[in-house]
């Protein structure tokens, strides 16, 4: 089963390595829509992206052809969907330069903690123990070490960030104490856009002895990843912000966690041999894949890893940091407009405040000018609470957004301050 090509000729004729963005745009066929009567600028990418043709082509073509379930089923459409299920857990792999067999899919990074939480830290930890996270991290890289701790009488402790919104990385070091057995992490932060140095992180917890979570979330959508390198324990990603459908994602472990982790769910696919004397489970990673996965939605992610390849991550990067340099230049010239998180070579995400102006209500009137950005505290209290605020405005931006809409944005939001001044 194979999707439908439209990337591989975005690159502008007789210039090698450059792309038509505005050609790749056009795959993104929500983006051509009007909102309250307005052209459409989609600046919520932090929260999902759009999903281009061949992902949206992808899901049509599997429930109209290929329809069947996976691991199960000797007849034809068995064989098919589960070669096409395989093929993309293969190319995810790739993607981060890992072994197929240490990718654990799943529907995302919030179930891929949850089960390095329930499986990995659950049984180990103790009274005594402490888990490590830092200031930053998303609620899916808190509260399931807090549930944890609950359970086994592990504390938790806070590392904390400078005011940029880099990790301090002196105090993290310092914070890796001989108790600290888990270290939990945002490869990027959702809120600040900061790009967390994991890869020395992870080195220095390594020598430590202590193991590492790495939250991939808002990374996968924008960096070239290589997670053999960053040597980390685990490392989660989330289909749907890397233009892959909902419901989609995996866990990377090493092998070893793996074999020694007993299973998060049980059911149908984990096991090789049922009695009601006991279960014999399967092999990982099919033993964390308890019950009809959501197949579709992989072939479809399997798809949509094919078009960020094809466009290629470097490229995806550069045109990133291009438009947010451009937002970032044209947000600092509004009058009492705060930004946080000013880390240097932080990823395409700005949280803002207006002075004078609630971030709900800002985000109201932007979307009457069919603006979409997001308002709130971003699944991350804990950080707002550092910046003393109560919410924040997030404009997040992807490789398909343009600098046009930028000024549209920009233009937007002058408007609705003055319309709240």
């Amino acid at each position: 089963m194979n999707g439908i090509p439209a990337v591989h000729d975005a690159a502008l004729p007789g210039h090698p390595g450059a792309v038509d963005w505005e050609r790749v745009r056009a795959d993104f066929p929500l983006l051509m829509r009007e909102v309250h009567g307005h052209p459409l600028v989609y600046l919520d990418n932090a929260n999902t992206s759009q999903k281009p043709l061949p992902v949206v082509a992808s899901q049509d073509e599997f429930y109209r052809r290929h329809n069947a379930n996976v691991s199960r089923a000797v007849h034809a459409l068995g064989t098919e969907a589960t070669e096409a299920y395989e093929a993309s857990r293969a190319r995810l792999a790739r993607f981060l330069n890992v072994r197929a067999d240490e990718v654990v899919l799943c529907s995302g990074t919030t179930f891929a903690i949850n089960l390095v939480a329930y499986s990995w830290a659950l049984p180990r930890l103790k009274e005594g123990d402490t888990i490590l996270v830092s200031r930053m991290e998303h609620h899916a890289n808190i509260v399931p070490w807090q549930l944890v701790a609950q359970r086994t009488g592990a504390k938790i402790k806070v590392a904390e960030i400078l005011p940029d919104g880099s990790l301090d990385l002196d105090g993290l070091h310092r914070a890796m104490t001989p108790d600290v057995k888990l270290l939990a992490v945002a490869h990027v932060s959702n809120v600040l856009g900061t790009v967390n140095p994991v890869r020395e992180i992870c080195r220095e917890a390594r020598r430590r002895g202590i193991v590492t979570v790495v939250d991939g979330s808002q990374a996968a959508p924008h960096l070239k990843l290589d997670v053999a390198a960053i040597g980390c324990d685990f490392y989660a990603v989330t289909g749907h912000k890397m233009c892959g459908p909902t419901g989609t994602g995996a866990l990377w472990a090493r092998r070893e966690h793996l074999e020694s982790m007993p299973p998060f769910i049980g059911g149908g696919e984990m096991i090789k041999e049922v009695s009601f004397d006991g279960t014999v489970f399967n092999d990982p990673p099919h033993k964390f894949e308890a019950g009809t996965p959501n197949i579709a939605g992989f072939v479809g992610l399997g798809v949509a890893i094919d078009y960020l390849d094809a466009i290629g991550m470097d490229a995806i990067a550069a045109r990133e940091a291009e438009l947010l340099a451009h937002a970032t230049e044209a947000l600092q010239a509004i009058p009492g407009l705060r930004i946080f998180g000013t880390a240097p070579g932080k990823a395409a995400v700005i949280s803002f405040l207006v002075e004078g102006a609630h971030a709900h209500d800002l985000a109201t009137l932007l979307d009457l000018e069919g603006v979409a950005v997001r308002s709130g505290q971003h699944c991350a209290h804990p950080l707002l609470q550092y910046y003393g605020v109560a919410a924040t405005l997030r404009a997040s931006l992807a490789f398909y957004n343009t600098h046009e809409e930028i000024d549209r944005f920009v233009a937007a939001l002058e408007k609705t301050r003055r319309l709240l001044a």
